[in-house]
């Protein structure tokens, strides 16, 4: 779990700041004004990795990866995901990376810094979250949003699998920060 990043969101980055929320930090102890989100730094592709192809065959930032094989590219972007949770007035945000196509992926590159432009691309989850078996990647729909923040994915509804059918259907706040401890405790390994 070492590719994963916890970040906490003390100030409005990607999402408006919600006021009146507590979470105690099961690291620390402290008391935060909201719950972290949950960010991942890279796909698991690029994660996967060897050091000699993350050096030669893969470009990596905060927003973009490109990994480029002999017989193809591969091309990431970073997104956010919003998980309801059910019984709370906060959700469980997510940091997470998608793959697009060629395409798309120059069309968000080509608008990256256009604060007017929206669009929306098809797009796979290229994260595996600990609380769930992947045997195959998710297909997505990727909002590009006005303001220069963070695409928003949605799962697509029809796809059965147990990480759709939490976000459509909304995890507890004991199950939320049951994931933000263990992540938290998994990052500091």
């Amino acid at each position: 779990m070492l590719f994963l990043i916890v970040h906490i969101m003390f100030k409005n980055m990607f999402w408006k700041k919600k006021k009146n929320k507590k979470f105690t930090c099961s690291q620390c102890g402290e008391v935060h004004s909201e719950w972290p989100a949950l960010a991942y730094n890279s796909p698991s592709s690029y994660y996967n990795l060897s050091e000699n192809e993350k050096t030669n065959i893969a470009k990596i930032n905060d927003d973009f990866c490109e990994i480029e094989y002999d017989s193809q590219t591969d091309r990431f972007i970073r997104v956010i995901l919003i998980q309801k949770v059910n019984d709370f007035d906060q959700n469980l945000e997510y940091g997470l990376w998608v793959s697009l196509s060629e395409k798309s992926y120059t069309d968000y590159q080509a608008n990256f810094n256009n604060s007017n432009h929206e669009n929306s691309y098809f797009g796979w989850l290229s994260n595996y979250l600990p609380d769930y078996e992947f045997s195959e990647s998710i297909p997505m729909t990727v909002f590009a949003q006005k303001g220069n923040n963070r695409p928003e994915i949605v799962p697509h509804s029809e796809f059965n699998h147990p990480f759709v059918e939490d976000y459509y259907n909304g995890i507890s706040k004991k199950e939320a920060e049951r994931r933000i401890h263990q992540m938290i405790k998994n990052s500091t390994k």
